[in-house]
């Protein structure tokens, strides 16, 4: 279980870098290569920075409750 567990904590870990570094900063982000800055905006956002910002909440809600089953993992030793 403890392994499992440890597997899905890494690969959202790494998902979670990718998808933080995707997003457009003061400057513009990685997000213009793939079609971000081409698209029409509605109050400052692209539909790619909304769908990207509820896929980055989804995979932190994941990254979040795998670190808290790491946590009872490891305290109850199962």
């Amino acid at each position: 279980m403890s392994i499992l567990v440890s597997i899905i904590l890494v690969i959202t870990s790494v998902v979670m870098v990718l998808l933080i570094l995707l997003h457009r900063g003061k400057g513009g982000g990685l997000s213009d290569l793939f079609g971000g800055g081409v698209s029409s905006t509605l109050s400052g956002s692209s539909v790619v920075e909304k769908n990207l910002d509820r896929i980055t909440i989804f995979t932190a809600i994941i990254w979040i409750a795998a670190i808290v089953a790491q946590g009872l993992v490891l305290k109850h030793n199962l």
